[in-house]
């Protein structure tokens, strides 16, 4: 008897996941990925060259290894 329900139990697995699975999610155009941001005028502060703070952005492998 286990030999005759297994298909059944195999279709209703397979009939499972063609319901959760069978199609692809709707597509997402690229407009809607994206935002547009105003932005102001830039004062240079933001820009500028920092030396005491450059420190936080090198990386040197050697440093890293203490050499």
């Amino acid at each position: 008897m286990a030999v005759n329900q297994e298909p059944t139990v195999d279709a209703a697995a397979a009939a499972a996941r063609h319901a959760r699975y069978g199609r692809l999610p709707e597509r997402i155009r690229f407009e809607e990925m994206t935002e547009g941001v105003e932005v102001g005028p830039s004062d240079g502060t933001r820009a500028s060259y920092d030396p005491a703070g450059t420190w936080k952005y090198y990386s040197c492998l050697a440093l890293d290894l203490g050499l």
